[in-house]
């Protein structure tokens, strides 16, 4: 009978677990997967690399769902308007979604969002994504964006991840408001740079 019972209280457990939001991004202290894949600054394609950018310093690798979509604007241009004091810090920040190269090329040059401040980088596979233990979801289907173009990609969840240059993740920012997890990611490369010094 005892047997029985521990049986359904774990059954039960194990239930409602699964019915919480599952969260299984990497975290702070995990090795961050380096990626290279085209990017777009300022309307321009380049092959960005993770390692590289480690060279000069922190960086900020925030995943989002989709340029041109509400929270993922404001976002963009959150970093873009903070774009001085992440460099005041010495990190370096690249947007990472599931958009085509086409689609950031508009994205990243754009005055409203990224400004032509940093680069956004196409994971049109979703990759990078899964590489950092990110859920994505399928493209559904009549959705389209803020320009009223149609959103024809997955997306992934809004989750950035501050990288210092040994590769090492110091700090996995999710569950927050867009402005909000801007706010998070400087307040964490600013203390680095504290450290440093």
């Amino acid at each position: 009978m005892k047997k029985l019972m521990l049986a359904a209280a774990t059954f039960a457990a194990a239930a409602t677990l699964g019915a919480l939001p599952a969260h299984a991004a990497l975290k702070a202290g995990d090795a961050a997967p380096g990626f290279t894949t085209q990017a777009s600054q300022a309307g321009k394609a380049f092959e960005f690399s993770l390692k590289d950018a480690l060279k000069k310093g922190p960086v900020v690798v925030y995943f989002y769902p989709s340029a041109y979509t509400g929270g993922c604007n404001v976002q963009a241009h959150t970093f873009a308007v903070n774009h001085d004091k992440f460099a005041a810090a010495g990190a370096t920040v690249v947007g990472v979604s599931l958009d085509s190269i086409q689609r950031l090329n508009d994205f990243s040059a754009d005055p409203n969002y990224c400004a032509g401040k940093f680069p956004v980088a196409a994971d049109a596979d979703g990759r990078i994504a899964r590489s950092y233990e990110l859920a994505i979801r399928e493209a559904a289907s009549g959705k389209k964006d803020t320009r009223g173009v149609d959103i024809d990609h997955a997306t992934t969840e809004r989750t950035t991840f501050i990288v210092t240059p040994d590769g090492k993740i110091a700090a996995a920012v999710g569950g927050l408001t867009p402005a909000a997890n801007v706010e998070k990611a400087l307040e964490t490369v600013q203390q680095l740079a504290r450290k440093r010094t």
